[in-house]
């Protein structure tokens, strides 16, 4: 026979924290004597502030939220179980008014298509990416159907003099071409998509826009359709090349709890949908446009500029909120200057704002600009840099000297070279770039003098003696930071146990003691 519970009508109405409307001093347990059996039969009664004696229903202090769900725990006390009931107005809820039932099918709704499309554990600034994602992949998604429609129609496609065989032959070659074009760029790129992965995946993202344009083209020039849906599709091969290999580092970004694969997989989710969605936007506008043909023919250039300025500017949004834990030598830099300066490490979120797309024109504005890799013979100072290789012993994995470097925008300019030694660890890595900050920081007190001493290429004694002091003077800071500044880098969630360098920076120097 079914037990009858009665709950009483607040029971399912509350907001959070849930509250019982009586408190739970202490479970008594009695045992009581069964007639003629002997048995014995252990009951479970509770006393509770404000009612007096036993009771057989209590609630208890233990929600379940599962499928859009939320439950409650309850104690029937007539039957010795537990019981697990819905509290948020489903099916079992007392509370079964209109205005109700629609509020809560959808929270319902949203929590099911939240589970859907987002993981279960990732990071805070997850929804905003995936929010500029959506902008960009359905704009992208519609810009494509439009293009290949361009093309079917340069080829001939759907005319009676349309050759099959010579559209799959040229469809073959510009395929061909492109994928090995995009092995060519895979290898010849390949430390960049760690080093630089924001500019590398914007530029693709520029690069992927254009292609479509040049796609949209074919029909205007149908005689240069190989060359043209050649160099389209090598664009195209490149920007997927670049996609697939800074996926994982962008999914690694958001996932909090190593759940990486659950993240990825998400991922695959949101871009079918999304670009499903764009492939609906491209069919109404040619369902629009039917019944008139130039309209149709000219609506890829009409939306063209439009579509592919809210899909960059999509991307462009979407990378802000990709916040990279890895450390590379522009963020380390930031990261140490905002120590030097400030007296405190930055969050991961707060270098991603700092440090931006990181084009390579805005590169080199700063005043003393730091450069890891080797020393050029041609430098304005030989001397120095002479003098620094043999001040070297077995012990040092690192030395810095000045240079003058030439920027893309900008006329030649000092700046600061660290040369690192093989088998340099990440400390030393670090531990040098915070000395050439200190450097640099110390330079620029007196930054005139310092620029005239270099421009006139002076190598005078003293100022051979206060350069070594001043790097002397930044070693021993540096150390004594160091520490401290790797606790708290850790603290922060910054990967410290290895540094991203590019081909250039890693370019290293051995140590020969004859």
């Amino acid at each position: 026979m079914q037990s009858t519970l009665y709950i009483p009508s607040d029971s399912y109405c509350f907001s959070c924290p849930w509250q019982a409307p009586f408190k739970l001093r202490r479970p008594q347990f009695l045992t009581k004597t069964l007639g003629s059996s002997n048995s014995l039969k252990t009951s479970c009664e509770h006393e509770f502030e404000g009612v007096d004696g036993p009771i057989s229903t209590a609630r208890l202090p233990v929600v379940i939220r599962r499928w859009g769900r939320v439950s409650r725990y309850f104690w029937n006390g007539s039957e010795s179980r537990l019981q697990l009931v819905r509290v948020d107005g489903g099916a079992s809820s007392l509370c079964l008014n209109f205005d109700d039932g629609l509020n809560n099918l959808f929270a319902l709704c949203s929590s099911a298509v939240r589970d859907f499309f987002i993981p279960q554990k990732v990071s805070g600034n997850y929804m905003d990416y995936v929010k500029w994602k959506f902008l960009h992949r359905v704009f992208s998604s519609a810009l494509q159907v439009l293009a290949t429609q361009s093309m079917f129609r340069a080829i001939g496609i759907g005319y009676s003099r349309s050759l099959p065989s010579a559209a799959a032959l040229n469809w073959v070659l510009k395929d061909g071409l492109g994928r090995l074009c995009r092995c060519i760029y895979t290898a010849s790129l390949a430390s960049a998509f760690d080093t630089n992965l924001k500019r590398v995946r914007f530029s693709t993202s520029v690069l992927f826009s254009l292609s479509i344009g040049v796609e949209l083209l074919t029909p205007a020039f149908p005689n240069y359709f190989l060359l043209l849906a050649t160099i389209a599709n090598i664009a195209k091969q490149v920007t997927v090349a670049c996609y697939l290999a800074t996926g994982s580092a962008v999914h690694r970004s958001f996932a909090i709890a190593d759940n990486l694969g659950e993240v990825s997989a998400k991922a695959q989710i949101q871009m079918v949908c999304f670009d499903n969605l764009g492939l609906m936007l491209a069919a109404v506008l040619n369902i629009l446009c039917k019944n008139n043909q130039r309209l149709l023919a000219g609506l890829p250039f009409v939306v063209y500029p439009i579509f592919s300025a809210i899909d960059l500017f999509g991307i462009y949004q979407g990378l802000k909120h990709v916040h990279l834990q890895t450390l590379t030598k522009d963020r380390l830099e930031i990261i140490l200057n905002m120590w030097i300066q400030l007296g405190y490490v930055p969050s991961p979120a707060e270098v991603s704002k700092e440090e931006g797309i990181s084009f390579p024109w805005s590169k080199g504005r700063e005043l003393w600009p730091i450069r890891i890799g080797c020393l050029d013979p041609k430098g304005r100072l030989p001397k120095l840099s002479m003098l620094m290789m043999q001040s070297l012993s077995s012990e040092d994995f690192y030395f810095i000297c000045m240079e003058a470097c030439r920027g893309l925008t900008r006329p030649e300019q000092q700046g600061i070279l660290l040369c690192l030694r093989e088998g340099a660890s990440t400390t030393d890595v670090i531990s040098g770039l915070l000395q050439a900050c200190y450097v640099r920081k110390k330079l620029l007190l007196n930054r005139t003098r310092w620029k005239n001493i270099v421009e006139d290429c002076d190598t005078s004694d003293t100022f051979v003696r206060e350069w070594f002091q001043v790097v002397e003077d930044s070693k021993q800071s540096a150390q004594r930071d160091l520490n401290l500044l790797n606790e708290e880098m850790l603290r922060l969630g910054w990967t410290v146990k290895n540094i991203l360098l590019s081909a250039d920076e890693q370019v290293k120097y051995r140590f020969v003691d004859d």
